[in-house]
């Protein structure tokens, strides 16, 4: 692929990914100059609408030696010089891509696969939407209606809209190859999958549906965490890991999400989503009359709470304050005992059917 190519964008996961990047990158570049020894190589950061990746933490991604030595770019979602629109996504918003990536010769990526709470699964085609794309596409992607899909769920790509629009930004961008990897709890690579983008991350998505997907029992009362530290630090985090419990517990049930969130919120859009308005079902009645071009920032996290909350009551044990755990239409408890004493109080049942799912993110819960 690289033989007659001259402009060369590999786009990599930010400092939010653990992807083994100390070993995959310098195989990448290895290979992509052994097919051109004059290729110019850019490592293109895909921040999506994070903060901009660090020195440090592109070092300790990469190591010194290809961050001393190899061109680096970091993305910036709001930076609009850099951005180039390359079409119309199939759900109608405009797609912007970070230049780099759309005037390459060979596009090509790394990364890694894991479930994922509403493009189905993380990896692939994620490299470039929302990874290097501008804010406004991907405000657009995260719209209300394609929240509300029931497709829109952990391990499911068919008929999934976000993922059709993220092939499709993928595909217009000339995206030619990819390696991915599958991590287990200890982040160490279990599976490896590389060459063309669907192709290659169906390899991994399957590989993945074989370890991690469960039928759903249903229950009284779902037990689940966010897999501990450092996906446990905040409340915008915990929502991935509660919608696990969400596929399992019963309508009217009780979830008891465990995360110790020392880092709050998460994210002031959120809090005020849910604080600012008593009433669960406005704020969601809001959310589903705006189209893709009125998304508010962090709009998707808030509309994926409100539906579990709207299935089920939510006990959150973590290190919070109570009052903004009650500001969020949740029951505070700190410590599991605390919180199935609540739950059975909010059933009116002293032995009611219990599931404990230990990683709400690593697993993906099947109806």
């Amino acid at each position: 692929l690289a033989k007659g190519k001259n402009k060369v964008v590999i786009i990599a996961s930010d400092h939010t990914r653990p992807v083994p990047s100390k070993v995959i990158m310098p195989a990448m570049l290895e290979e992509i100059r052994r097919g051109n020894p004059d290729a110019d190589i850019t490592i293109l950061i895909a921040t999506g609408c994070h903060r901009g990746t660090t020195k440090d933490e592109l070092i300790n991604k990469f190591g010194e030696d290809i961050v001393e030595n190899e061109k680096i770019y970091v993305h910036d979602c709001l930076h609009n010089d850099m951005l180039v629109n390359i079409g119309t996504l199939p759900s109608g918003g405009k797609c912007e891509i970070n230049r780099l990536a759309y005037e390459a010769d060979l596009l090509v990526s790394e990364g890694f696969i894991e479930p994922h709470f509403f493009a189905g699964f993380s990896g692939g085609r994620k490299s470039v939407l929302p990874g290097v794309a501008g804010r406004t596409t991907v405000l657009a992607n995260h719209c209300s209606a394609f929240i509300a899909s029931p497709y829109s769920r952990a391990g499911v790509l068919d008929n999934n809209p976000i993922h059709r629009d993220m092939v499709w930004a993928a595909r217009q961008a000339k995206l030619t190859f990819i390696v991915n990897v599958v991590l287990n709890a200890e982040k160490e690579v279990i599976f490896a999958t590389a060459g063309e983008l669907e192709a290659a991350h169906k390899k991994g998505t399957d590989f993945l549906s074989g370890l991690c997907a469960v039928k759903a029992k249903e229950c009284d009362i779902a037990i689940t965490t966010n897999g501990g530290y450092p996906l446990d630090q905040n409340i915008y985090q915990a929502v991935k890991g509660m919608t696990a419990a969400e596929a399992t517990v019963k309508q009217g049930g009780v979830i008891i999400m465990l995360a110790a969130s020392v880092d709050g919120t998460g994210g002031e859009d959120l809090y005020h989503h849910l604080a600012d308005e008593p009433d669960i079902t406005k704020t969601m009645e809001i959310f589903m009359k705006r189209d893709g071009e009125h998304t508010d920032p962090d709009q998707w996290e808030s509309q994926i709470l409100l539906r579990i909350l709207m299935h089920a009551r939510v006990i959150y044990v973590s290190e919070l304050d109570d009052k903004l755990i009650t500001d969020m239409h949740m029951i505070p408890a700190h410590s599991i005992d605390e919180a199935l004493e609540k739950a059975k109080e909010i059933l009116g049942k002293s032995d009611p059917k219990i599931v404990a799912i230990p990683d709400g993110i690593a697993v993906m819960v099947r109806k």
